[in-house]
């Protein structure tokens, strides 16, 4: 049963839509920032590993390793705003797939390391690209939901 809400689209609740849009979104910023940190590793002759992702020890500025860690997760919370802009479409459901992707971050950091995170800078920095994800997801949606739609499919006539 799709109902009108009042907006160009209908809704439906669609759990395995949600289920997959979830999934996809996890999978490539997941994979996204492997690659970062394999490329900003390369380019300081450094090798990195699961560890960088997941060990929350890893996220300091003392050393370069750490800063580049630090620079992979901004750069993959703005590679994943426009993942967001791609896969949900919706600006109403940025803040709940940002929020998604840094929880189950959380869950499986928390696992990764058999202990619940509480370095200071890794809330930050968590905290830090949610909040980039979501606003910049949330721009390029608005921008989509408020382009101009076309009310004629046929040739235009300057009268």
């Amino acid at each position: 049963m799709k109902k009108l809400t009042g907006s160009f689209r209908y809704t439906q609740w669609d759990p395995w839509l949600i289920l997959s849009q979830i999934v996809s979104v996890q999978c490539i910023l997941y994979l996204s920032l492997g690659i970062l940190l394999v490329i900003f590793g390369a380019l300081v002759g450094d090798t990195r590993t699961l560890d960088h992702i997941f060990e929350y020890h890893e996220i300091q500025v003392r050393d370069v390793g750490g800063r580049i860690v630090i620079i992979a997760f901004i750069v993959n919370s703005l590679i994943g705003s426009l993942v967001l802009w791609f896969i949900v479409e919706r600006t109403k459901q940025c803040m709940d797939f940002s929020s998604t992707w840094h929880i189950i971050h959380l869950v499986i950091c928390w696992y990764y390391n058999k202990q619940f995170p509480t370095t200071f800078s890794w809330w930050i920095l968590n905290i830090a690209c949610a909040t980039i994800m979501c606003v910049c997801a949330e721009f390029f949606c608005l921008r989509t939901e408020l382009a101009a739609i076309p009310l004629s499919l046929g040739p235009k006539t300057d009268l």
